[in-house]
């Protein structure tokens, strides 16, 4: 290398040093963006964080597929910090960050969340199998002989006499959310399976099978509410004979008006989520830029509030609002690597 071609390196790199620096002095406030789902929970964080003298961070609500988007723009003090995740960070969202330069990526998971299906209290319990809703969300279903046909059921009674005679209609999130995605994979999959020939699909064309199951019908049925899952809550409450699709925390601060849906028998509580016994358990995280450390101030003492036992513990912070606790051992194994920012590697994603 030239001596002109070094000294312009060095150059630019000392330039971009100052100016990430420089501009550090502008921005005193870390940056959160990301998931409805665990919005609640980083800015119950975030509260505690600027009530022991921090500067309270800003938390935006964005859906985790547009947090990742953002998150992955690049590094700098115009870029956010962190971003909320109701699923884990898919490797192309990985290779999208590190083509941006966020190649040191700190992973924190922070709990377990029960993706539920509800309605307004008053009515029957209801008990659902994930092939019932399948058969009430997809675009396309089996009939008799197992061949795929346009969905035809309009109220819920035709797929079940046990379901009740209502129209389906059914309130969720958009398809950048990762709510959508757990959706996707816990109830619309394992529903689709429950069919012999969708199983066989399955083996034989494994793409075809993923486009059967990962296809909503577009009839009405299912409603796209929006990333806010207060807003799914709150339009549930002027429609009795709706269901709606989020997380357990939404339920647990809403009992008084809304119920749960019994999915495989197992109501989704506290106790049935954490042991997975209910089968829309899911878990929940936080992805932080390490590069931010130091120049961002306090992001490390986020980072340390959020793994701390009194926030993540089973009598702790979160917990009492839905949060539910990582067994232990996890729990301790995460804080260790959150502690001294261990960086994520990206072939432990799919």
């Amino acid at each position: 290398m030239s001596i002109l071609k070094q000294a312009s390196t060095a150059a630019l790199v000392a330039a971009s040093v100052i100016a990430f620096s420089g501009a550090a002095v502008a921005r005193d406030q870390i940056r959160i963006v990301g998931s409805s789902t665990v919005y609640p929970f980083t800015t119950a964080v975030a509260e505690q964080f600027g009530k022991a003298g921090g500067k309270t961070p800003i938390v935006e609500s964005t859906g985790t597929g547009g947090g990742m988007k953002i998150f992955c723009e690049g590094v700098g003090v115009d870029k956010a910090d962190a971003t909320n995740a109701s699923r884990r960070m898919k490797k192309s969202e990985y290779e999208m960050c590190a083509k941006n330069g966020v190649t040191d990526i700190v992973e924190l998971k922070v709990g377990i969340d029960g993706l539920t299906v509800a309605r307004l209290k008053g009515a029957e319990p209801i008990k659902m199998s994930r092939k019932q809703i399948f058969q009430a969300l997809a675009e396309q279903v089996p009939d008799k002989d197992g061949k795929l046909i346009a969905n035809p059921y309009k109220m819920w009674s035709e797929i079940d006499a046990s379901l009740p005679a209502v129209k389906i209609e059914v309130l969720g999130p958009p398809p950048t959310s990762g709510t959508r995605d757990s959706f996707h994979e816990l109830f619309m999959e394992k529903g689709a399976e429950g069919f012999d020939t969708l199983k066989a699909l399955k083996d034989s064309d494994a793409k075809a099978f993923e486009k059967v199951w990962k296809s909503i019908r577009k009839d009405g049925a299912f409603v796209e509410a929006g990333e806010n899952d207060n807003v799914i809550v709150q339009k549930l409450e002027g429609n009795k004979d709706a269901f709606g699709i989020f997380g357990y925390s939404f339920l647990e601060e809403n009992t008084a008006k809304l119920e749960g849906v019994q999915v495989e028998g197992v109501e989704p509580n506290y106790d049935n989520i954490s042991s997975g016994k209910y089968k829309g358990a899911r878990e929940l995280y936080v992805y932080v830029k390490k590069q931010h450390v130091g120049v961002i101030p306090g992001l490390d003492k986020f980072v340390a509030e959020y793994v701390s036992e009194k926030a993540l513990g089973e009598d702790g912070y979160l917990s009492k609002k839905g949060l539910v606790s990582l067994p232990k051992e996890a729990t301790d194994k995460m804080r260790d690597g959150a502690i001294a920012m261990a960086v994520l590697k990206g072939d432990e994603l799919k």
